[in-house]
């Protein structure tokens, strides 16, 4: 048998628009980042960014489980002292419902070039309405 790495030139690359109204975040998150890496293919090869494009709509219908909204808390530091700056999950969903769920796939993907290379292939909309349609994605079920 024979080991087979995919190349860039093997790679196609296809588009799922995934509603996420009533989905849990965690959930979701993960079988995303699960396709923005290509795990689902058979020619996953882990150096290589073969994943596919995800349409992410209702972002700011999901839903957390337990007392997350008021407890989690979303961090972020300028790199001076005294820079650290938080925010709750709640006041983030009213704020920009579209990093809430962005900041939970990253989490998901490799910290490295190849991780952030993924995180661009993920689109994510508050609304019903998104401006992809000349892409012709498939509906995806979660």
């Amino acid at each position: 048998m024979k080991t087979i790495s995919a190349r860039e030139s093997d790679i196609e690359r296809d588009w799922f628009v995934v509603d996420l109204e009533g989905q849990t975040v965690g959930r979701a998150a993960s079988k995303i980042a699960t396709i923005l890496r290509g795990k689902h293919k058979p020619l996953y090869t882990p150096h290589v960014d073969c994943g596919d494009y995800v349409i992410c709509v209702n972002a700011d219908k999901v839903k957390f489980t337990g007392n997350k909204w008021v407890e989690k808390e979303y961090h972020r530091h300028s790199g001076y002292p005294g820079g650290l700056k938080s925010i709750r999950a709640e006041e983030l969903l009213e704020k920009a419902p579209e990093k809430l769920f962005t900041f939970a796939v990253q989490g998901m993907l490799p910290k490295s070039k190849l991780g952030r290379q993924m995180i661009n292939k993920l689109k994510v909309y508050a609304g019903e309405e998104h401006p992809h349609q000349a892409q012709q994605p498939e509906p995806m079920e979660l």
